[in-house]
């Protein structure tokens, strides 16, 4: 960066203007410097970014237009715990009363605002409020219990479900900073959000007198962080930039590389604001000069060239004087952002709007036309999932130009149901159109677009029935119990296979991903090695152990989502166990031959800090026979913070307490890139291993996992086995606790807010089942010996499948599932000896009961 308060020399500004009119990628120091063009090197430099711009519209199939979103102005509430120096939006609660307004508009104020906005063509509704007041207001929190809501963000999703449903406009929400979990909450209600980044500037915002001191949302990190999160939920999202509130020009080109980082990062910025700063009378920098006219051209248009063509900057129209207009398109805008008929700016309420035939008209003077566009840009109006939510694209649609994304100029909008039923494809393959709305108003089933997003799930299944090159019928025994030979193998893979009858842990990353796309004869050969591996390593027994799954409590604030589990403490369907029941539960489970209970629970901040020693401690207290097989890495590191200890003391303490091994649920992919796709705030993939590692070492054995078939790819699949193979064999080789088995867990996507948001899968294919349980035995051969398939999220054709490709063994009884169950799984969650029995012996295999660390069990199990 350039010294701060120096301007550059006249070869650096030459030199970045012929980088920029070349079409060059440009560094921090190069935008900085253009910010100081002016005069001639000014029009040069708007002419540079002007044809980026006008490349990125020719390339989008709109050469030469602006748009601009038809909309109304709602100011939800003006209170605000924050108190930034340039603002007029906020009121306070004394100046709300003595001008005879209510903390909130009431809901019906809101539809009342967009049913006269839809009369005059509108089609956005663009929420406007101040940060969480109630965190500072005792009178919003006071106005927001009597009226039922838990928060300001619980109301504004509220309104936005009566303007869907009332009016049909699209909310836009700008509700200020938000959590992981607040945005997954108001996704479902909004086809986009926005928070304006402002500035990067730490200064600003830690500088006593400087514009965002004392505003706690104004801290740049939690910003970014918020834009970062709304990109991890595929947000559209808009952003932008502040001019002239005492930024210095290298902080403002800092900002805008940050905004680019998070857009290239999640492809979710629609837009990107370059606002300039307008003093206003009354506040604490009505002082300050407005944004420099030349210096604000020079930005927008640097932000034309650092965000590239395909960006969509905006300025807002009415911050302008008219005949300003044509030289800011001429710096590269190619959006004027919302415009209403209605209602003012509330955020500048001295700067009208201009009239649109008059935005028409400067918008023609500059060689462009003026169309419009809904609240969500029309990329990912045509793309559709994961951008919209399903329950928001129906609405979307019918506002939406079907073939360009833009506003449909003659739909007026009226009001649709916001929760439609959605076909559900059921397990015969079969569409039945059918409401199952739980007590939460979530779906519990949730595509109507499964063959045109995921493809022909019934082709698939008629290809497993017949045969046709099928998964399940090429990885099937004959009659006689051996694989049919293989008819072809391609080159590649069949190199692999050979490799691997020789080295199964031996093949390389290239070998192992050539295995993962085996299909038809190939993928035979593959389950038939892994069978045969299967039968040298552990024999034909298929094990079994006689346990109950206790989930003592399903409060969790995590924020997976991929789980549907979790509740919260107030939900209707929350629930946490008593050290009783939890004991009483053990206890039953003993009575019928149990030898192993499996405790796992939510992320309740409210257990007490020893709860998961206490658990342990009520059941060896009530059956000191049972072994607990309980808590997984992230309680581990809950438990941990909760008690202050050290993992290692946290682990011998509950070593101590009772718990004989680890579940190593909670890996899902060890891969921080999908985690942070799958969940909010899980541990990262290093905390997982040094939990496991930890538990290994301090004599505890643990089992391992992998959550497969969502938003991950093979290369996922064989990084993480590897890992697992790493850890076994470290931990083998220093003769401490180790694996006891790998169970390969299919994702069961049906209530789970990550497919219900369009982001995951829905699950694995029948194909990618063989090949993960395939690779498993292939690829840990000789370091963990038991590979687990769950019949739980199989069922019963499925598992014999699984085990005809590697798996040996099946698990527990459970007696109750929980977890599966309310993620959609519809194989039960409870089998006897007996029914375990039947399932393998369709395969002509014995079965054997196993204890949690694969010793013979010493008491019988009840059939």
């Amino acid at each position: 960066m350039l010294p701060e308060g120096t301007a550059p020399s006249a070869t650096a500004l030459r030199r970045a203007l012929r980088r920029a009119g070349d079409g060059v990628a440009l560094d921090e120091v190069e935008a900085e410097v253009l910010l100081h063009a002016r005069g001639e090197d000014l029009d040069r430099l708007l002419a540079a970014a002007g044809a980026v711009r006008d490349a990125g519209l020719a390339s989008a199939g709109r050469p030469r237009t602006v748009t601009y979103s038809r909309k109304v102005f709602a100011p939800l509430t003006r209170l605000c715990r924050d108190r930034c120096g340039y603002c007029t939006f906020v009121r306070t609660p004394g100046q709300l009363r003595r001008a005879g307004e209510a903390p909130f508009l009431t809901v019906d104020e809101v539809v009342r605002l967009a049913r006269q906005g839809a009369a005059l063509g509108c089609k956005e509704v663009l929420f406007t409020l101040g940060d969480r007041p109630e965190d500072r207001w005792p009178e919003a929190e006071a106005w927001l219990a009597e009226a039922g809501y838990p928060s300001t963000l619980g109301y504004l999703r509220a309104c936005a479900v009566s303007v869907l449903e009332s009016t049909g406009l699209l909310p836009h929400l700008n509700p200020g900073v938000m959590s992981w979990e607040e945005l997954g909450r108001l996704k479902p209600v909004a086809p986009s959000m926005g928070l304006m980044l402002e500035t990067s500037s730490r200064r600003l915002f830690t500088t006593r007198g400087l514009a965002h001191h004392g505003s706690p949302d104004k801290d740049p990190e939690l910003r970014l962080r918020t834009i970062a999160d709304a990109g991890r939920h595929a947000v559209p999202f808009t952003t932008g930039i502040l001019v002239g509130i005492g930024e210095t020009p290298a902080e403002r080109v800092e900002s805008l590389f940050a905004v680019r980082s998070l857009a290239r990062a999640y492809g979710h910025v629609q837009e990107v604001i370059v606002q300039n700063f307008r003093a206003k009378p009354g506040t604490g920098m009505r002082d300050v000069p407005d944004a420099d006219p030349d210096a604000y051209l020079a930005t927008v248009a640097v932000a034309r060239l650092v965000l590239g063509p395909s960006a969509r900057v905006q300025v807002p129209p009415n911050l302008s004087e008219p005949e300003q207009l044509p030289r800011l398109l001429a710096a590269g805008v190619d959006d004027w952002g919302g415009v209403s008929p209605l209602t003012p700016d509330h955020v500048n309420p001295e700067r009208p709007w201009p009239h649109l035939d008059s935005l028409a008209a400067r918008t023609a003077e500059a060689g462009f036309t003026l169309v419009e566009r809904l609240a969500v840009h029309p990329e990912y109006v045509r793309t559709g999932e994961p951008w919209l939510d399903p329950r928001i694209a129906g609405h979307v649609a019918a506002l939406a130009d079907p073939v360009s994304g833009l506003a449909d100029p003659s739909v007026t909008p009226v009001g649709r149901p916001w929760q439609e039923p959605d076909p559900e494809f059921t397990a015969s393959g079969r569409v039945d159109l059918h409401v199952d709305i739980d007590v939460r108003g979530r779906f519990a089933d949730r595509r109507g677009d499964f063959d045109a997003v995921y493809g022909d799930w019934d082709l698939l299944r008629e290809r497993a029935v017949n045969g046709a090159g099928s998964v399940a019928a090429d990885a099937t025994p004959t009659a006689g119990g051996a694989v049919s030979p293989p008819r072809r193998l391609d080159g590649e893979i069949a190199a692999a296979l050979r490799t691997a009858e020789r080295d199964p842990a031996g093949i390389t990353d290239e070998q192992a991903l050539a295995l993962a796309d085996a299909e038809g004869d190939a993928l035979a050969a593959l389950a038939r090695l892994a069978d045969d591996l299967r039968r040298d390593r552990v024999g034909d027994d298929v094990t079994y152990v006689t346990n109950r799954n206790i989930n003592f409590t399903n409060v969790c604030y995590t924020g997976c989502r991929f789980c549907a589990f979790a509740q919260r403490r107030r939900d209707a369907d929350a629930f946490t166990l008593s050290l009783e029941q939890v004991a009483e539960r053990a206890a039953d489970a003993w009575a019928v031959g149990a030898t192993e209970v499996c405790m796992q629970g939510g992320i309740d901040p409210e257990l007490p800090a020893s709860a998961y020693f206490d658990l342990a401690r009520a059941v060896k207290a009530r059956v000191p026979g049972m072994h607990v097989h309980a808590f997984s890495p992230m309680e581990v590191v809950n438990g941990a913070s909760r008690t202050g200890l050290s993992l290692r003391e946290w682990l011998v303490a509950a070593k101590e307490a009772g718990v004989g091994s680890l579940p190593g649920t909670a890996a899902e992919i060890l891969d921080d890139d999908v985690r942070w796709l799958l969940t909010k705030g899980k541990l990262p993939a290093a905390s997982w291993v040094e939990v496991i590692s930890t538990a290994h070492e301090v004599g505890l054995p643990t089992s391992s996992t992998m959550m497969y078939g969502h938003v991950d790819a093979p290369r996922h699949w064989i990084a993480h086995l590897r890992l697992l193979a790493r850890i076994q064999e470290r931990s083998l080789g220093a003769g401490r606790a180790a694996f006891t088995e790998f169970v390969a867990l299919p994702f069961v996507h049906h209530s789970t807010p990550i497919y219900l948001a369009g982001i995951s899968r829905p699950g694995p294919t029948v194909r990618e089942n063989v090949v993960v349980h395939a690779l498993a035995r292939l690829l840990l051969h000789g370091l963990i010996d038991n590979v687990q398939t769950s019949w739980v999220k199989l069922g019963v054709e499925g598992s014999r499948v699984m085990l005809r490709a590697g798996a040996n063994d099946l698990g527990g009884t459970l007696m109750e599932e929980t977890i599966s169950r309310m993620a959609g799984s519809r194989h039960g969650s409870a089998m006897t000896a007996a029914q375990l029995r039947d399932l393998a012996s369709g395969i002509g295999r014995p079965l054997r009961e196993r204890t949690t660390l694969y010793d013979r069990p010493l008491r019988p199990a009840s059939a």
